[in-house]
């Protein structure tokens, strides 16, 4: 039996905030809730260990309670949420945390309790939850319901790093992509026969690792064609979908894709390939009908040596992909005995001694029922894990135990899924929560990890450790401890951390039945799901997979009044309901949906104004042009997310009455504050797109204390603004990410000066950003007085610099957490700048322009671990400086570059045959390099008259 806890976790804290003396609640009242909160207490337990039992060891008795506790404590909730919205609708607003406000409240409620009509509401809903209550606690009396008390749950280290290794580094892979695949990809025989188009089928069961094994080959050749595309399929495609992420990914983001029908896109991709050596790779096919669709767009007749890779689970399938002589079917093995031991031990034993004595027999029995499946292996090792120290022996045997009978093809799924339900069982209560959220998010989702966040704190799956403990922190040690236990699936950006998450298909599938048993999702697709017969949903996702399918809108469901979470995925929202219909909504994600002024959906968002339950509201990516008023009604909203809309005209002032705002994401600097007015946002911990239009707005972002990330511009250079500005920085002691942007057109260094006198960064300050023009002796000044400030700095952005010293680049290049660094200088630079082998040893994407000034040169293994790198040449400087050969030290350097490397060549000064002699031999430095990188050559001639200059642009592509 899933644990899913209902309501609890957040209920009874607040049963427990309205016996505080400020309510005023009558002794009788006080005596009901009291007995509610400890009966609710003990039943928390209770379904906690139910939640630790496997769902068929479970008695039908005992889930019949524990779905009527969860019931009650989703209703408990309703009432005092709405008990605690009438005392905000009256004008009390209490912001998290904030005890000041206490005595203010106190002498409000006890005007407000003189009515007796709130009063007598809380009263009479407190006896009738307490009479359900006894009943349900009398009828599990009368029929004897024990709850069993299971094993106790292997404890795993809740280390915050993530753990789970990338899959390319998976055991075994190696050898499978460079020897047989790579063998059938590259075609025997005369020419003509290399150029046809090759087409490999990879198949195997779930969970063999045939996504990884692609993934891995798609990331080794894909140099080596002009276009490429890595498409997800699943179960239930859509047709138009499918060949419109093709276009996409291939590089054609045409707008009218989306109007098109089937035959046309068919159409548009079989011309975009006509005369193109491409690489197309399209995972997890499912039915030979979509992949015959699918097919029409890849010509044969195109003889430039392409290759269509596909995955998929059913040999038929894979014969299908593979009609012709030429083509082939890769047949997915499991790992080796020695591959899969060699996993498994990599992921349990941190140390180099390998697998102690006592523990070798159990790993062998345990490997030997994970048949070399790399998911089973990953996840259950992943269960045994436990960082410095080994899991007690007794441990490993009850795992073993539970195993079954072992994996072979025949049982796959059933044995997959008892291997994954034992890892699930053994996630703390709090994680399976928020692991369950994860279905409502379609297959091969990549799910945005802040947001995910966010909507786990929204729902209240998220509670405060300490107090004043942030809780976006904590919900993102939930998420970096699911990616431990390797129930989530890490995606990482282009500076190795990660960002978003995937859900393996058949973790998704596990979650999505153990969702459906508690009733705690309710999924729309469009493929047959329905529940309109359902009156207790608490949770939607409409997805309508099928964008031809003319689903009618939500209005049958027979209680949307208690609707507490819904997401919409595009085209779903076609379906959406009206706002009206629900009563105690707290997340609205209508997140990428299309509600721009042309979109015939007829969703008004003035009627958000009467959610006041709500929490969490994300409309990034809606295309809106404005929001209404009535947001300021919204006196429990959290989170506010309005990323991506670039027809968002100015917000209104009544966003400024929302004191509970933790979470403010606005585009393009739409935040325009009053004076008096950011004082309200005292819980503010995420506020992006603030223009700073006078001084006294400066000034006041001092008072937000929570803030962690600010994203800021300056309407015009006002000297004094700078300095209460950085005034206020020095009260911000949290803050971790800070961007600085100004509107004015005149160049002004002041503000850098300032925050290189005046400030002291924080110690866990990790991105700093500034699109003012800076000078780096601030920056220098930073760590020279003390390195330790700049300790965690991952990301350092400053594209308008007056000049780049050899000193800044070796005192940056020191920085111990530095993987992103963009510099662009504007005015005088050093002549020559040398990246030294002891710097930047953990950069990840390097970026140093220095325009004509300079040239950049690279010692032997400098930017050991860099996978993108830019920087610039001045042609002339090199050839006066006596550089003729234009060697910058690429020759054999920068091995770990495998995404792009692009060089730009400025040649003013200098002649059309020297800047073609710097572009030839850079494009030789970095034509045999091993990863095949993208490579990209700009020239640039001088706008000074009687320049000989190079082309304008030169794109080469090796």
């Amino acid at each position: 039996m899933n644990i899913v806890t209902g309501a609890m976790g957040s209920l009874i804290p607040k049963l427990g905030e309205l016996l505080m003396e400020e309510y005023k609640l009558h002794k009788r009242i006080k005596k009901d809730v009291e007995f509610l909160r400890k009966e609710l207490e003990s039943m928390h337990v209770a379904l906690i260990k139910v939640g630790e039992v496997s769902q068929d060891q479970l008695d039908r008795q005992v889930k019949l309670w524990a779905d009527e506790v969860r019931e009650l404590s989703y209703n408990m909730e309703d009432v005092v949420d709405k008990f605690l919205v009438r005392i905000d609708c009256d004008g009390i607003h209490q912001p998290h945390d904030n005890s000041g406000r206490f005595k203010e409240l106190k002498n409000k409620m006890i005007g407000l309790f003189k009515k007796g009509k709130n009063h007598h509401r809380i009263a009479d809903a407190v006896k009738e939850i307490k009479e359900q209550l006894q009943e349900v606690a009398a009828r599990r009396d009368r029929n004897k319901v024990v709850v069993p008390n299971p094993t106790e749950p292997i404890a795993i280290d809740p280390c915050l790093r993530a753990l789970y290794a990338e899959a390319t580094e998976l055991v075994g892979i190696y050898g499978k992509r460079d020897q047989e695949l790579m063998r059938l990809l590259s075609m025997e025989g005369d020419d003509a026969s290399k150029k046809r188009l090759k087409k490999v089928s990879i198949v195997g069961f779930g969970g063999l690792g045939k996504t990884t094994l692609a993934r891995a080959v798609y990331e080794k050749i894909k140099g080596d064609f002009d276009c490429r595309a890595f498409v997800p399929v699943g179960q239930n495609p859509d047709m138009k979908k499918v060949l419109r992420d093709i276009l996409i990914d291939l590089g054609n983001p045409h707008s009218d894709l989306a109007m098109l029908d089937a035959n046309q896109l068919i159409k548009k991709l079989h011309a975009f390939l006509e005369n193109k050596r491409y690489l197309v790779i399209i995972d997890d096919i499912w039915d030979e009908k979509l992949w015959e669709g699918i097919n029409f767009a890849f010509s044969n007749r195109n003889n430039l040596g392409s290759r269509l890779i596909t995955t998929t689970r059913i040999a038929s399938v894979s014969n299908s992909c593979c009609s012709s002589d030429h083509d082939s079917v890769y047949q997915m093995e499991p790992l080796s005995v020695d591959d899969s031991r060699r996993l498994f031990y990599k992921r349990i034993f941190p140390f180099e001694s390998g697998c102690p004595n006592e523990f070798e027999q159990v790993s062998e029995d345990i490997l030997k029922k994970c048949g070399g499946v790399p998911l089973a292996i990953i996840t259950i090792a992943s269960a045994l894990a436990g960082g410095q120290k080994v899991k007690p022996k007794c441990e490993w045997d009850v795992l073993l135990q539970s195993l079954g009978s072992g994996l072979t093809e025949d049982n796959s799924l059933e044995e997959m899924r008892r291997i994954l339900s034992f890892s699930y069982y053994n996630v703390p209560s709090h994680l399976k929560t928020c692991l369950l959220y994860l279905c409502i998010y379609p297959e091969d989702s990549e799910i945005d990890r802040d947001r995910l966040i966010w909507k786990w704190v929204a729902e209240g799956f998220v509670h405060h450790g300490n107090q004043g403990t942030s809780l976006f922190l904590l919900g993102l040690n939930y998420f970096n401890q699911l990616i431990n236990r390797s129930m989530i699936q890490p995606i990482y950006d282009y500076m190795g951390q990660v960002y978003a998450c995937r859900v393996h298909d058949m973790v998704l599938d596990l979650i999505c039945n153990l969702s459906h048993e508690a009733k705690f999702v309710n999924v729309l697709d469009a493929t047959g799901n329905s529940i309109s017969s359902q009156s207790n949903v608490r949770r939607l996702s409409l997805q309508n997979k099928m964008e031809d399918h003319q689903a009618k809108p939500l209005t049958n469901i027979i209680s949307m009044s208690r609707v507490r979470s819904i997401t919409i995925f595009p085209p779903a929202v076609s379906i959406m309901p009206s706002l009206s219909m629900f009563e105690v909504l707290r997340v609205l994600d209508l997140s990428n949906c299309y509600l721009g002024k042309s979109s015939s959906l007829q969703l008004n968002l003035k009627g958000v104004g009467h959610l006041i339950h709500l929490r969490y509201l994300g409309l990034a990516g809606t295309q809106i042009s404005e929001l209404p008023t009535e947001i300021g009604n919204l006196q429990f909203l959290e989170v506010l997310d309005l990323g991506d809309n670039y027809e968002l005209g100015e917000l209104p002032s009544t966003l400024f009455k929302l004191r509970r705002l933790i979470y403010l994401n606005v585009y393009l600097f739409k935040v325009v504050p009053t004076p008096g007015v950011l004082q309200n946002l005292t819980c503010i911990e995420v506020l992006r797109g603030i223009l700073v239009s006078l001084n006294i707005i400066a000034q006041e972002l001092g008072n937000l204390a929570r803030l962690r990330e600010l994203k800021i511009c300056f309407k015009d250079g006002n000297l004094d603004s700078y300095k209460l500005f950085v005034k206020s920085l020095g009260n911000l002691h949290h803050i971790e990410s800070l961007s600085i942007s100004y509107n004015s057109k005149e160049t002004s260094f002041e503000l850098m000066d300032l925050l290189g006198e005046r400030w002291v960064p924080p110690v866990h300050l990790r991105e700093f950003v500034s699109w003012m023009p800076s000078q780096l002796s601030a920056l220098r000044g930073w760590i020279k007085r003390d390195p330790s400030h700049l300790s965690n700095l991952s990301e350092l952005f400053l594209p308008r610099v007056k000049e780049v010293q050899q000193e800044d680049v070796d005192i940056i290049g020191g920085l111990l957490s530095l993987r992103r660094l963009w510099i662009k200088s504007t005015h005088q630079t050093q002549r020559l700048l040398v990246i030294r082998a002891d710097g930047f040893r953990c950069m990840m994407d390097f970026e140093l322009n220095c325009g004509s000034a300079a040239q950049i040169m690279f010692e032997p293994g400098a930017l050991p671990n860099a996978e993108a790198v830019e920087f610039s040449l001045g042609v002339r400087v090199a050839k006066e400086d006596g550089n003729c050969g234009f060697d910058l030290g690429l020759q054999g350097n920068l091995l770990s570059v495998r995404k792009h490397v692009r060089v730009i060549l400025y040649c003013g000064g200098a002649r059309v045959g020297e800047a073609k002699q710097a572009e030839a031999a850079v494009r030789h430095a970095l034509d045999a390099h091993p990863n095949h990188p993208w490579i990209s050559i700009d020239m640039y001639p001088d706008i000074a008259e009687g320049t000989h200059a190079a082309p304008n642009l030169l794109l080469v592509h090796v």
